[in-house]
């Protein structure tokens, strides 16, 4: 399920429910967070990588948007944290945009300077995992309305199920 609320900046702010069978919340989590694993099954990822500036942990990712629209990068910081609410166990994964000097813009990509991210995760009560995502970013320049939709239809759906393969591959490769 996912739910769109449009803010008066004409951006949109996305809140996803999802389940996904068969992948432990644990599991779900480490798949989330490695990063190598993620550039072998999100076929949008166009470079990812980790890097340490002034002692602070940064990611670089940058995106492939469809032709004839620019690639957008992000320079961001997470942080993933496994907490007790209750004897629940969840795992909560934040993530916001941050300007870091050593990560110029390059020319031809458009920076996302604005995205924040808030992912929980959680059992199911049985082998599978419940997820909660809140979404923003401003991915700047015209985004045609199409693609919008695509993202809302198509997109994150199609990005839950690959994840949800990602972390059945995952138990396999480790």
């Amino acid at each position: 399920l996912l739910i769109l609320f449009p803010q008066q900046s004409g951006l949109y702010e996305y809140k996803i429910f999802g389940g996904l069978a068969d992948c432990p919340p644990k599991l779900c989590a480490d798949v989330y967070m490695d990063l190598d694993f993620r550039k072998e099954w999100d076929q949008y990822v166009k470079e990812l990588y980790e890097e340490t500036y002034d002692g602070e942990k940064v990611i670089y990712w940058e995106v492939k948007y469809p032709f004839p629209l620019s690639n957008r990068d992000y320079v961001y910081i997470r942080e993933c944290r496994e907490m007790d609410v209750d004897g629940r166990k969840i795992w909560v994964v934040l993530a916001k945009s941050v300007a870091v000097p050593q990560c110029p813009e390059k020319p031809g990509i458009i920076r996302v300077k604005s995205y924040k991210q808030s992912l929980a995760i959680e059992s199911d009560g049985k082998a599978g995992s419940k997820v909660y995502m809140y979404y923003f970013d401003n991915p700047g320049g015209m985004i045609p309305s199409w693609l919008v939709n695509w993202a809302a239809k198509s997109g994150v759906p199609a990005f839950l199920k690959d994840i949800q393969k990602a972390c059945l591959n995952y138990s396999k490769s480790t």
